[in-house]
């Protein structure tokens, strides 16, 4: 038994006609008649009583049509469900951002998505890269906003964007002034660095061992705010993204040239899991629709 057999033998019925039910249904009369014929072989019962050129519900018909019918409707039912939930613009997603991007992104991110969509619930989490990982894993998030590297398989990177990495210095700094200089110029200074388990540390380390210089650290935080306050308290120099760059804070930042002082944001999930329609926009929203906005902006369009 076919679902396209039942909806024949509805059809069918409604017209009690084979040719305005092939009509109906699209389809040639010899093949619905075909069709009917195999249905009612399945079924070891006439449906309808073939009268010249009348058609009538066998009685056998008369009992199976409903139950055609409900199973009919039924399918519509689940069809109609999954069609509204990818065109709704209602529904949650989780969001996970790591503390040197959340307080500088996710403003304008957070802000714009909801905006657009006033409907959707958005949830954000911030957090360490191991920890948002695992949260991708284990699917408490959908979605999480890194930097690179990454050396998880497991995950899909949509690039977000690409920024320079600037020297943060006290403003007597003897190259304070400079237009930019590399990690080299700066051996032997007091470095102001976040702790462990922050990914721009280890970006830190990593362009520091490419230049060839250990820094000595004399001041482990957590937050950006607080690196920039010791650099302006002239306890150490340090390394911050493009996006920390604040101009209120009592420092210089100069641009550093090595070739590992770069940060590339991504959006990040778990390789191969299906997303609902507001978790489709809301990565739609951060890899477009903020830059086509922002673009727009300057353009003045």
């Amino acid at each position: 038994m076919e679902v396209h057999q039942l909806r024949y033998a509805c059809a069918v019925a409604d017209t009690g006609s084979f040719s305005r039910a092939a009509e109906r249904c699209q389809i040639a009369q010899p093949s619905l008649s075909q069709q009917i014929l195999k249905l009612e072989e399945d079924l070891g019962a006439r449906l309808f009583d073939r009268l010249g050129r009348s058609i009538r519900l066998t009685e056998a018909g008369r009992a199976f049509l409903p139950h055609a019918r409900s199973i009919l409707d039924e399918l519509d039912a689940a069809r109609a469900s999954v069609t509204v939930q990818h065109a709704d613009v209602r529904g949650s997603v989780s969001v996970g951002v790591i503390p040197t991007v959340a307080p500088y992104l996710m403003p304008t991110y957070a802000a714009g998505f909801t905006d657009k969509f006033p409907e959707a619930k958005l949830r954000i989490v911030e957090d360490t890269t191991s920890v948002l990982v695992e949260a991708l894993r284990d699917l408490s998030l959908d979605l999480a906003i890194l930097a690179l590297p990454l050396r998880h398989k497991d995950l899909e990177v949509f690039p977000l964007r690409t920024e320079l990495v600037f020297a943060a210095l006290p403003k007597n700094h003897p190259r304070a002034g400079s237009e930019s200089l590399s990690l080299k110029d700066l051996r032997g200074e007091p470095f102001v660095m976040l702790r462990d388990g922050h990914c721009f540390r280890d970006l830190s380390i990593a362009a520091c061992s490419s230049a060839r210089i250990t820094p000595n650290i004399a001041f482990e935080t957590g937050q950006f705010s607080s690196v920039l306050a010791m650099v302006g308290a002239g306890v150490g120099i340090s390394m911050v993204p493009e996006m920390a760059v604040d101009q209120g804070a009592d420092c210089s930042y100069v641009r550093l040239t090595d070739a590992r002082a770069r940060r590339t944001i991504v959006l990040a999930t778990l390789r191969g899991r299906s997303f609902n329609r507001v978790q489709k926009a809301f990565v739609e929203w951060v890899t477009f629709g903020v830059r086509g906005t922002a673009a727009a902006a300057s353009s003045g369009t």
